[in-house]
């Protein structure tokens, strides 16, 4: 369900262009989002004992993360540069997937949110998850990459619904 008809990216005259945050209050703003990457059962069990060739899967992989949100706005043409507060990667097994999930939170306080820097960090931190594991398995699968709360600025806080 869209929440506004009018996309803020899009002016009057139908072209893409940056917002304008300079008038919009400071506030503290964080998001969470979760991705997965799906795995062979004995691609996990390589990472879990960290037999993978090219090493540490998870740790890499958390950097990554961490790295990625940073570079938001060098990844995403419409994204503001941030100085963010915090990013956490956490990553974890989860067998009955099998595979590993990514769960990343930003946070600032700032004039815009932090959701796209939530989401890249989960992305990269998957597709690095893939590019470590490659060699053992190439048919690994990223998926339920999603937005699962913000939280600050005007538009208040929202969190996903669990269905």
């Amino acid at each position: 369900m869209v929440d506004d008809a009018r996309l803020s990216h899009i002016n009057a005259a139908g072209e893409a262009h940056m917002v304008d945050v300079g008038d919009k209050a400071t506030t503290v703003r964080i998001a969470t989002a979760e991705g997965h990457v799906r795995m062979q059962p004995e691609t996990l069990a390589l990472i879990r004992a960290g037999n993978a060739k090219k090493g540490d899967v998870i740790g890499t992989a958390r950097l990554a993360g961490i790295m990625a949100a940073k570079q938001t706005a060098a990844l995403i043409p419409l994204c503001h540069p941030l100085m963010l507060s915090k990013v956490s990667v956490e990553i974890t097994e989860d067998e009955a997937l099998p595979g590993l999930r990514v769960e990343a939170t930003v946070k600032l306080s700032g004039q815009t949110g932090v959701e796209m820097e939530a989401l890249t960090a989960v992305s990269v931190a998957c597709l690095t998850i893939y590019d470590m594991a490659k060699a053992a398995d190439k048919g690994m699968q990223i998926g339920g990459i999603q937005l699962l709360a913000k939280s600050g600025g005007k538009s208040g806080d929202w969190q996903r619904s669990k269905e």
